[in-house]
């Protein structure tokens, strides 16, 4: 039998909030955007007609992937961060909103620095940098990322969004410490990998078995990463620069004492949208620098 779009949305929303899906109304808007090949404002406007039944039996097909636990970015191949459409592939972290909080502490202070270098590191789909370059007309901003599947997403969201003038993807390691040629930063962002390695098995399986182990695997005890960039890339931040850091759940006060044992001062934690302690970032001493 024959189903309008509309119905056919209003259809995978309920079938998806009986799957336990909190944000039900982006998610089956998304999933059947994508499967009927229409924007957003196509599927509204387009509401009362009817959906071909190959293009209805495609939505319901993805819907069903989706409650076995693929995620929707994957599944369509694209998110939104920050306002940003973005591509996504199975080689990045899906874009999440906590790390919207990341740009929303980093961005006044960039954009006060007006003409300023920028460093993403472990930047994946390239989202925080990116974000940060489309607010802050006057930043150049470098996406740091070791994976090349990553780069590759990189420089794709780096032409979709227009950025190519001002942003450039390179290969950089985090953990090993910067080429002097790439120059001094005057802040340097990163979202690294986090999760302790053993605490990886017992992952959602939405994310265990979908996301690159690569971008969530952040050592023994989370933190190596931290450790790293906090030591290693303090040599490729301007005197007085700042580094900003995304943290797991309990790990702001470790990141702060490891920030503050390689010279950083007046060191923040700023909470999430689920007041949890999602953000850290310190400013470099200038003294440090000289050592």
């Amino acid at each position: 039998m024959a189903i309008t779009y509309n119905d056919l949305f209003l259809d995978i929303r309920r079938e998806l909030k009986q799957g336990g899906v909190i944000d039900t109304t982006l998610e089956a808007r998304e999933l059947t955007c994508f499967g009927v090949n229409k924007t957003r404002e196509e599927l509204t406007r387009d509401g009362r007609l009817y959906a071909p039944p190959e293009l209805e039996r495609r939505v319901r097909e993805l819907t069903a992937r989706h409650l076995a636990g693929e995620p929707v970015a994957y599944l369509i191949g694209e998110w939104e961060f920050y306002g940003l459409p973005l591509d996504i592939s199975k080689e990045v972290l899906i874009p999440r909103p906590d790390t919207e909080v990341l740009v929303d502490q980093a961005l006044p202070y960039v954009q006060s620095l007006g003409n300023c270098r920028v460093l993403d590191l472990c930047a994946g789909s390239g989202c925080i940098g990116l974000a940060l370059a489309s607010q802050a007309p006057q930043a150049h901003v470098v996406l740091g990322e070791f994976s090349d599947g990553a780069l590759r997403i990189c420089r794709q969201n780096t032409r979709r969004n227009a950025l190519t003038g001002r942003v450039i993807p390179m290969t950089v390691n985090a953990l090993e410490r910067p080429d002097r040629a790439l120059g001094e930063f005057h802040c340097i962002v990163s979202n690294p990998p986090y999760i302790p390695h053993g605490d990886i098995p017992g992952l959602d399986h939405s994310v265990k078995d979908y996301e690159p182990h690569l971008a969530l695997d952040g050592g023994e005890d989370g933190l190596d990463f931290y450790r790293a960039i906090s030591e290693k890339w303090k040599a490729a931040l301007a005197p007085g620069g700042r580094l900003y850091f995304e943290v797991g759940i309990g790990q702001a006060d470790a990141v702060l004492r490891i920030m503050r044992a390689q010279g950083f001062g007046d060191i923040q934690v700023v909470k999430d949208h689920n007041d949890i302690p999602r953000v850290v970032f310190g400013t470099l001493c200038g003294e440090v620098y000289s050592e």
